[in-house]
């Protein structure tokens, strides 16, 4: 384990209790890095190779969302999420109470954290972090068009759409009870809304958006999408035709999801999995007690929009 660094907590912190402020970054496999690097670039984020890794950041932040490495095969690889420097060792303390195996870090990735599997066998780390979630609701501009005055600006003038920040990952599993259990216990996540037990949606207990990890039913474990927060719908708009200018023209949206209540369109990436430009979620402050529900089908997916694609759901990384 590499020293830990220590860092200047923020004041926003859920007193007396334990839990993951952030989802830090991913990471995942991928045939082709260079496939990843052009679509990721495309969408807006600034990818760089670092250290034999495709890291993924977004214009002006120094926070590494996440990194992407080849191997045979898109394969999500593991979730890091970002806990106090004081939380630490009561993290490894409630791992090993709950008899979880503390597991070295991969090959080839310096960690300053605790690393696991969660009840579906996808690789976890809690690493002492500066929290990257956010500390309060992302401003959103939708203002109405001012009068006598020509509104839209002109196709070929419109700023390339560069997202602000991770807001979240879906991710599938074999079975959403056990896994909102882990989380819950192991990661102090809390459960913000779920349907059945086919999606479920958590957040952070330090003020974060409705959630900064989803899960949805499938045969195996995998990535389903990530979404990156975007100021407003028409910079959804914007970043959708910018990728179908790049040929990324496969996808869902424009549409507003129930719940999360954010505002979307999905972009189909080479392997099959999605990026979305998200805008407008609602967020949980430090001090909210969300009341979580368990909402019927038809009221947990979206509000308007297009029919999805019948593959929209589907977990290519199942079939690998």
């Amino acid at each position: 384990m590499t020293q830990i660094r220590h860092l200047t907590q923020p004041l926003q912190r859920r007193p007396g209790e334990l839990g993951v402020h952030s989802l830090d970054h991913f990471n995942f496999y991928v045939p082709d890095v260079a496939d990843a690097e052009k679509f990721y670039r495309s969408f807006g984020l600034e990818p760089r190779e670092e250290q034999g890794k495709l890291n993924v950041y977004t214009r002006g932040n120094p926070h590494r969302w996440g990194s992407i490495v080849e191997g045979p095969r898109k394969k999500l690889n593991y979730m890091s999420f970002g806990c106090f420097e004081d939380d630490l060792p009561r993290f490894r303390e409630r791992l090993q109470t709950m008899r979880i195996d503390l597991l070295d870090p991969p090959a080839g990735f310096e960690s300053n954290g605790l690393w696991c599997r969660d009840a579906d066998g996808t690789l976890l780390e809690i690493r002492v972090a500066e929290k990257s979630s956010p500390n309060e609701k992302s401003p959103v501009d939708n203002s109405p068009g001012l009068p006598a005055k020509a509104n839209a600006p002109s196709r070929s003038k419109v700023p390339i759409v560069q997202p602000r920040r991770l807001a979240h990952m879906l991710v599938f599993t074999r079975d959403i009870p056990k896994t909102i259990a882990f989380y819950q216990n192991a990661l102090g996540l809390r459960l913000s809304d779920r349907s059945g037990d086919t999606i479920a949606f958590m957040h952070g207990i330090h003020g974060s958006d409705h959630h900064m990890i989803a899960f949805v039913r499938s045969e195996a474990p995998g990535l389903h999408h990530l979404s990156w927060d975007v100021g407003s719908i028409q910079e959804i708009g914007l970043g959708a035709m910018q990728m179908a200018d790049k040929g990324y023209t496969a996808g869902w949206g424009l549409g507003r999801h129930v719940l999360g209540s954010n505002y979307f369109h999905y972009v189909r990436d080479p392997w099959g999995s999605y990026a979305e430009y998200s805008s407008d979620i609602d967020y949980i402050p430090v001090d909210c007690d969300w009341d979580a529900a368990d909402h019927p089908p038809e009221d947990s997916f979206y509000v308007w929009g297009p029919v999805p694609p019948a593959d929209f759901a589907f977990n290519h990384e199942a079939t690998a």
